[in-house]
């Protein structure tokens, strides 16, 4: 069997943490049996999706890589395939019309919750004759649901999953306007789709029983199912905005990079012995349902900054600048030159393993790009008085004279002019930090001096000491 998962969001908002997990998931499942992973944008709830929450969630995906084999279904425009399968379950006498008016469901309720009952429908137009309809009404098309006997879900995750079938009434398939809901859809789409496993939060796991019988209804075959715990905060309440539960671009604005989140998201709720560290080829090879936990995940900031600050020291200078200089262009208001660049990747090296995000990562290292004169923090001013700018005009000759412009030999010289001064290394490395940086943490100070070149740095202490 040619495995085909599907992730099938709604566009009424951004990817959030939860539904970037399932596709996650799906994605792996796919790639590790060399299967199909579709994607499908469930838009029939016309008032509330929007093109915006839709160009969010591929932007999203894109981001994560986690890419999709074919093109993306769209559910809405297929409501007339959705439609046509309910009237052929009509003709096939497996559903039936219900003239049922809006006060007479309102009463049911009613009357139901007034007894301590369920709050379903009663089945009151399932044998009757259609001759009897009030006029006036347009009616729905109900499933024969099964009434007696049990559903079992053979759930993946979950394990067998048995629910009565008089806990399920007959549920609306068209309304009377003739769209389709959305059971019937997901049901439509993903025979359709050929999709063979569906893996998805465990919130739609009573769902799974009322599309079971519709699915038995259409005499299609039922897809494995896998009903993932949900994400939980911290503290074991559910999922908020306050424990992390935003919208994916907000993580890649926050400066997380696409490997960290997916090596992330793969350990919440999902485990292979003691590793921490999962790259994606090793996810891939792998992955697979059986070691998806039953309890919910607790999602943990303070563990996903470090295993980005992980992923920050093992990529490339390169890639790393490239990620960082578009952020500091925005919160410097300037335009980076080749120079400036070259400057901040030679620098990556002292930067990356201090920063846990990009965020950070681009602070540590905007004093590289920053133009000159440099403004300096308040701490750094501190360390800038009269004895300190005095030792730092006495060092600039000093430093004319170096010929090999490398961080040994600038260490050296240094310390030799601090002996000559009568003063420890720190009392003139401190000022020299201030003057080069603008504050007063730094990678090691030589080899900011040698990154930043015999002329930058001439020129940060000449402004520094007034001299021009």
């Amino acid at each position: 069997m040619s495995i085909v998962c599907r992730f099938a969001p709604s566009p009424t908002g951004f990817l959030h943490i939860g539904g970037a997990r399932t596709a996650l998931f799906n994605w792996l499942f796919a790639r590790h049996h060399g299967g199909q992973f579709r994607l499908r944008i469930e838009d029939t709830d016309r008032a509330r999706s929007t093109p915006e929450a839709t160009a969010a969630i591929l932007d999203g995906l894109k981001w994560l890589e986690l890419d999709w084999d074919g093109e993306v279904v769209y559910q809405f425009p297929r409501a007339a395939r959705h439609a046509e399968m309910a009237r052929q379950l009509l003709a096939a006498g497996k559903a039936y019309h219900c003239y049922a008016t809006p006060q007479e469901l309102e009463e049911m309720r009613a009357k139901a919750k007034a007894e301590g009952r369920s709050m379903r429908y009663d089945g009151r137009w399932r044998d009757r004759d259609p001759k009897d309809a009030p006029p006036g009404v347009k009616p729905v098309i109900r499933l024969k649901a099964r009434q007696t006997g049990e559903t079992v879900i053979k759930d993946v995750v979950q394990g067998d999953v048995v629910i009565s079938n008089d806990q399920l009434d007959d549920m609306v398939l068209l309304r009377g306007d003739g769209t389709p809901v959305y059971m019937l859809s997901v049901v439509v789409d993903d025979h359709d789709m050929g999709v063979t496993h569906v893996i998805r939060g465990d919130d739609h796991l009573n769902n799974a029983a009322r599309q079971m019988q519709l699915i038995e209804a259409l005499g299609w075959p039922v897809p494995v199912y896998a009903h993932i715990p949900l994400i939980h905060g911290p503290d074991g309440a559910k999922l908020s905005k306050r424990h992390g539960a935003l919208g994916v671009d907000a993580y890649r604005d926050m400066g997380y990079l696409p490997e960290a989140m997916r090596n992330y998201l793969l350990r919440l709720g999902w485990s292979h012995g003691d590793d921490e560290i999962i790259s994606t080829r090793q996810s891939i090879e792998w992955f697979d349902l059986d070691a998806v936990g039953r309890s919910a995940a607790r999602f943990d900031f303070v563990k996903l900054a470090n295993l980005n600050g992980h992923y920050i020291r093992e990529t490339d200078d390169e890639r790393l600048t490239a990620l960082v200089v578009p952020r500091l262009e925005h919160s410097l208001g300037l335009k980076i030159d080749e120079a400036r660049r070259a400057r901040l990747k030679a620098g990556m090296g002292g930067l990356k393993p201090r920063a846990k995000t990009l965020v950070e990562l681009a602070e540590a290292g905007a004093f590289y790009v920053r133009p000159r004169p440099l403004v300096l923090s308040d701490a750094a001013k501190k360390l800038l008085g009269p004895e300190a700018l005095q030792r730092l005009a006495a060092l600039r000759p000093v430093l004319a004279g170096i010929t090999e412009w490398s961080a040994p030999t600038l260490e050296a010289a240094v310390r030799e002019a601090a002996t000559q001064a009568g003063a420890k290394l720190g009392d003139l490395a401190q000022p020299l930090r201030a003057a080069l940086c603008g504050h007063t943490a730094s990678p090691p100070i030589f080899e900011v001096m040698a990154v930043l070149g015999r002329e930058e740095t001439q020129g940060r202490l000449a402004d520094a000491v007034g001299l021009h």
